[in-house]
Parts: C-alpha cells; structure tokens; sequence
C-alpha cells in the first residue's frame, strides 16, 4: 500500500552512513590523532570560498566542538557583501590541556567574482607557503613579502572550499574560474581537496526541521551533484555540515557532521603529508 505520508523530497534509505549519537567516540579519535613520518608539527588546512559561503564560521564552528562553547576566534560579517577577512591568519585548536591540537586552519579573504577579493594567484601562493602570517590580501596593498623558502609545515596541506548549498546554482563564473585556477595548483601538487557545503538547512526544509535527515534528503544529494560538477571534486569529498551561526550551545548532531568531515580532512592529509615527506628526505621519527 501507498504511503501518503512520505515526503517526496526523503529517501527510504540514507545515501550515506552517518554514525548518530557517536560524537563523543569520534571527537576523541581527533583529539588523540598524531601525526606521523613528518617533522611537521601541524596538519595545514587553507579554507577558501566565495564571500558569504561560510569559511570563517566553519573555522569557528570546529573550534566550537573541541571547546565545547560557542567561540569567534575567526571574525565574520552577517551581511556578507564583502569579505570580513583581510589577512592570512593561522587558528590553532586549543586541547583540553591547553597545547595545540595537529591541525590547524588558514583563513584567508573570499572569492569576488571582480577583481576585488583575493586573487587565485595570491591563494596558490599560500598553497604553497609562500605568505607570511598577516599578509593583506588587498589588492592596493604594495611592497608584500613572500617566504622564499617555506617549511614543509608551512605549506598547505589540505585544500578545504566551502561552498553554501542554497548559493551553488547562483555562483558568479568568475568565482568559479578562481576556484578551478585554485584547484588545478593544488592538483598538480596531488594535494586532498575536499568541499565543505555549508546551509544545507537553508537548502532544504526537511534539513531544517530534522538536521538528521540530511543524507535522506533528495535535495541535498543534487546539492552535492552540482557541487562536485562545478568545482571538480569527487561526491565522495564533499561533505554537507550546519555551521554555527545563531545558536549559543552546541549541538551534537551539528558537531557530528563537522567531526566526520574533519576526520576525512585530517587522515588524507596526514597521509598525502607522510608521503610527501618521505620523497622530501626527511628525518622524522
């Protein structure tokens, strides 16, 4: 017999596994991560999207996890007309003992589809290490410096786009453009790339009434379609998550999607990191 009450836009089954009521297990198996067959210290993560996807809040919302309160080490702008982020800044993830977790994000200022906004050569730079701590990324700034031999720790790791799901189809093409040219470096270095696709509730109203629903929804799954389509990334590297933004607690579904997303993020950079250490010669331990 015909169910009337299932809602067209559900799934009967989820498209991907997500481990609800796990949080705990996973945010503990992040804390306790090491890295490995490196003398790098910290797992480098370059955060870059267009202006309004939600880059910093993301940086914010996985230090909300670890801290277990609602934080702003990254600064954002609500009205999201221009980037709130002028400068390359390194955040660290502060551990229960107070050290620095390994692995730690790089904010940098968002994609414009004009020439305003950070330029994709200026974000391939960093990609590579070559920006200092602080760097402007306003055009009119003169006389920049560059590192001109940076550490293997200094350099990207893992590249992180964060793309709004309810924003995707309305992207500019210069945007667009910026993230490939982004994309194609970060390639031909065999760098992970992952895509982090933000306002999945404000994409879907079945997301925005049962955040669980969100691997059963047949909107999101086309979401994540359109992104892997237009960025290059393979559907198996993007992961939908809620940022933060106007809860004053944490929530743990919220905090599941981004642990999951984070775990992925960290063990293919910190073995792409291995490898790449391996072929740079280095002592480790």
């Amino acid at each position: 017999m015909l169910n009337l009450f299932v809602c067209p836009s559900e799934l009967d089954h989820p498209w991907r596994k997500m481990p609800w009521g796990e949080k705990d297990k996973i945010e503990r198996k992040l804390r306790t991560f090491r890295l490995k067959g490196t003398s790098a210290r910290f797992i480098r993560i370059l955060v870059v999207g267009e202006v309004g996807a939600g880059k910093s809040s993301f940086i914010n919302s996985v230090n909300n996890v670890f801290q277990g309160r609602i934080t702003s080490g990254a600064l954002v702008d609500m009205t999201g007309s221009t980037s709130f982020t002028k400068n390359y800044k390194t955040h660290y993830i502060k551990a229960e003992d107070g050290s620095n977790l390994p692995f730690v994000f790089n904010d940098i200022m968002g994609l414009e589809d004009r020439e305003s906004g950070a330029s994709a050569q200026d974000i391939i730079r960093a990609i590579d290490g070559l920006l200092e701590e602080g760097h402007n990324f306003d055009a009119h700034v003169r006389d920049v410096n560059y590192r001109s031999n940076p550490s293997v720790e200094e350099q990207t790791t893992c590249l992180v786009n964060i793309v709004a799901a309810d924003k995707i189809s309305m992207m500019k093409d210069g945007v667009i453009d910026k993230l490939k040219k982004i994309r194609q470096a970060a390639t031909e270095l065999n760098m992970p790339q992952v895509i982090i696709m933000t306002r999945p509730d404000l994409a879907c109203p079945l997301v925005q009434q049962d955040l669980r629903k969100i691997y059963t929804s047949k909107k999101i799954k086309e979401k994540i379609e359109v992104c892997s389509n237009a960025v290059g990334i393979p559907k198996n590297h993007i992961f939908p998550v809620k940022n933060y933004h106007e809860e004053i607690d944490t929530d743990d579904d919220m905090d599941l999607l981004i642990l999951k997303a984070l775990d992925q993020i960290v063990h293919i950079a910190a073995d792409w990191l291995e490898e790449k250490s391996s072929k740079c010669g280095e002592q480790t331990e």
